[in-house]
């Protein structure tokens, strides 16, 4: 599974990759989750099987969820609540839950 996180200059979601590739070692969950600037989304949409958006770039949801589907890509915003914490095991829980239903799983 490929996660790309997003935020507005790719910083501040490098401490929630890292708990979410501690969560994922822990839950034995095969995962490349990396972070990227708002800017670089477009460019690494089909690089990636969930794009997770920081809550401070929630206003170009409507925006990459349109070039998501185009892609088979889901797009979502992460819960204030799980960013602020940097709650690595509910973000990661979110991203498992957006692919199985793209999926169908």
């Amino acid at each position: 599974m490929r996660i790309l996180l997003c935020c507005a200059a790719g910083m501040s979601t490098s401490l929630l990759v890292t708990k979410m590739r501690e969560a994922a070692e822990a839950r034995g969950v095969e995962a490349e989750i990396r972070s990227v600037s708002l800017d670089e989304v477009p460019r690494h949409l089909e690089e990636a099987d969930v794009v997770l958006l920081g809550p401070q770039v929630r206003y170009k949801l409507a925006q990459l969820k349109k070039e998501g589907e185009a892609r088979g890509v889901s797009v979502e915003v992460i819960r204030p609540e799980d960013y602020g914490r940097a709650d690595g095991e509910k973000v990661l829980a979110f991203a498992l839950q957006l692919r199985s239903g793209r999926n169908g799983v």
